[in-house]
């Protein structure tokens, strides 16, 4: 069978052969508009990356997590008419932990992003926050989610993992910096997820009573404390208990000791964004709280194990585009794609009705005109099927501007979001670094880093990633360099490639 092997020399193609217009931008309305639903190579990139892999979620594949409650505890009705946050509020809820690039068999304690999902079971429907414990992300264009997802997977030939691959990814996409500094740091090996944050990442918008729209960004501190493991603490418990992370959870809730986490957020009021001196809806940067100080909202506590981890966590299914009225998404064009393909990728991973499962049934009535399909369980009876229709079945019919909205206009592009006079790749990177963490943090940092480039990172990948860190701060780029020179570093940490 012949392998097909592209010539590289010609760019890519789609799926039927055409020449594809980029793999780098989706299409959007303006430098900071929204990606728009004919990017249809963009469409085809992201379904065929939600079915790539089956059964398993193609990233988070391994995870747990636990039913709870989000009680409200502050008044932030001038921000949001959203049920769930109004004052005295309880909302039934569930969690999911999980770990990125790692199979479903993978350790907990592998260094990697967290996965920190939320599903609120409101009176207004179901509302999904799916985040991470760190807030900001590798990538900002959607386009570029499926190659940066595989660069963190496993080579075609061999099947391992290599950490050449995703250097080489990392170091062409200088926008993976700060992200990649979270990771690198201590905060990438939680020592467990009771003790982590976690944080809604994107950018939203709120919209109070009055119609006043404001932009927020979501913030779960841990009430355990912060908590982290050194590099060989989570290397031993790698191979001790690869279900450490999952264990620790069950067996915490069962005993009665309920986690929490306190909720807080941050208000940027909905003109400030046109004229702010970077670009808020970058998911690579994060909003300095000198600037937007964090709002106390609520308490989230996990009190209930699940009785069946198959049927509620495994088939449980999330995404941000779930929203309730008062909540709405954003120009962050990750955001925007992620919205599309998450409930795509639940299509493939358990069903066209996985949305009619009990852990994803919303906890209000429902009258929806998605009808049939495989494993249809609930259903309309013989009312009509179609809208508008004169037998008395309802529907909507909203005509204008909704209240969730933006405006944006401009030509459709393919090209990064419109620089600011803050707007750089490398710069919050460095304030993470320099500002951030301490002596010993960034002693950890380098040894880590320069343990990773060991792992098998070849030229001219390897002068690349020096490139990248000493961009990010000259002194630790400086010393990591030294160190892979030397060949002093110490092993790849936990879940990085020895290849």
């Amino acid at each position: 069978m012949s392998s097909n092997k592209p010539d590289s020399s010609k760019g890519s193609t789609t799926g039927w052969g055409a020449p594809a217009v980029s793999d780098r931008n989706s299409l959007s309305v303006g430098p900071d508009g929204p990606i728009l639903l004919h990017d249809v190579h963009f469409l085809e990139q992201m379904a065929h990356f939600n079915r790539e892999k089956v059964p398993e979620r193609q990233p988070h594949a391994k995870g747990a997590g636990a039913f709870g409650v989000f009680e409200v505890t502050e008044d932030v009705t001038a921000y949001t008419k959203a049920a769930l946050f109004q004052p005295g509020c309880k909302t039934e809820m569930l969690a999911r932990f999980s770990t990125v690039a790692g199979e479903a068999g993978s350790p907990d304690t592998w260094r990697d992003v967290r996965g920190f999902s939320l599903k609120f079971y409101t009176s207004e429907g179901n509302y999904d926050l799916v985040g991470n414990n760190t807030p900001i992300f590798f990538v900002r264009d959607p386009m570029k989610f499926p190659h940066f997802i595989r660069s963190q997977k496993r080579l075609p030939d061999s099947g391992l993992r290599d950490n050449h691959m995703q250097w080489d990814f990392w170091t062409l996409n200088p926008e993976s910096a700060h992200q990649v500094t979270y990771l690198m740091g201590d905060r990438g090996l939680p020592r467990t997820w009771r003790h982590m944050n976690g944080y809604g990442s994107h950018t939203y918008m709120w919209v109070n009573a009055q119609g006043e729209r404001f932009w927020v960004k979501y913030h779960f501190h841990t009430n355990q404390g912060m908590e982290c493991f050194t590099n060989q603490e989570a290397k031993d418990m790698a191979g001790m208990d690869a279900d450490y992370h999952r264990r620790d959870l069950f067996e915490a809730i069962a005993g009665g000791n309920h986690p929490s986490w306190t909720l807080f957020v941050q208000i940027m009021p909905y003109a400030e964004a046109k004229t702010y001196r970077f670009n808020p809806f970058d998911l690579t940067k994060v909003w300095p709280h000198s600037d937007y100080p964090l709002i106390k909202v609520g308490v989230m506590t996990l009190n209930r194990n699940p009785e069946n981890f198959f049927a509620e966590i495994e088939q449980a299914a999330f995404s941000p585009g779930n929203t309730v009225p008062g909540i709405g998404l954003s120009p962050d064009k990750m955001l925007l794609g992620r919205a599309f393909a998450y409930n795509d990728a639940q299509r493939n991973r358990i069903g066209t009705n996985f949305h009619q499962l009990p852990v994803n049934r919303p906890r209000v009535s429902v009258n929806t005109y998605m009808f049939d399909g495989h494993m249809n369980y609930e259903h309309s009876g013989n009312q009509p099927v179609y809208a508008p229709n004169s037998q008395g079945r309802s529907w909507s019919d909203m005509t204008g501007k909704v209240d969730e909205s933006w405006e944006s206009d401009g030509d459709m592009v393919r090209q990064a979001y419109t620089l600011r006079p803050d707007d750089d790749d490398f710069s919050q990177a460095g304030a993470l670094v320099r500002d951030v963490f301490d002596d010993a943090q960034r002693e950890r940092l380098i040894e880590t880093v320069a343990g990773a480039l060991l792992g098998g990172v070849r030229s001219p990948v390897l002068e690349r990633a020096f490139d990248y860190w000493k961009s990010i701060d000259p002194d630790v780029g400086r010393r990591i360099e030294e160190k892979v020179r030397s060949g002093s570093a110490a092993e790849p940490a936990a879940g990085m490639s020895e290849a």
